[in-house]
């Protein structure tokens, strides 16, 4: 079976359209970052050099330090796709951070978006 594109694309070509979906609904580059840091467990100096790299999907969560275990907490539907029922892991992987822009572009508090109690 061949890949999906995505896995292959570079993380730092889609990481600006991230940022601009946020920026345009009035929240912040930082914003982006601190959803993709609390997801993978990349600190902020790793996330810059991976995206300097141009690093692809699949190795961007393949070496993530420590997918948070607090992300099967993400529920939704993203294009047109329920998150929680994707079985593919890694397309699972991609569609929480996209849910996750989603709702912080839709103004969701940042301590709902990470799932703090």
């Amino acid at each position: 079976m061949a890949k999906h594109k995505i896995y292959t694309m570079s993380f730092a070509s889609v990481y600006p359209h991230y940022v601009n979906k946020a920026e345009k609904k009035g929240r912040t580059k930082e914003e982006v970052d601190e959803i993709i840091r609390w997801l993978t467990g990349y600190n902020q100096g790793q996330l810059e050099e991976l995206l300097e790299k141009k690093t692809d999907f699949e190795t961007f969560f393949a070496e993530a330090p420590e997918m948070n275990p607090s992300r099967t907490m993400i529920k939704g539907v993203i294009c047109g796709v329920r998150v929680e029922e994707i079985e593919e892991p890694l397309m699972q992987e991609i569609r929480y951070l996209d849910k996750m822009i989603d709702e912080l572009a839709k103004g969701k508090a940042m301590e709902k978006i990470l799932r703090k109690p």
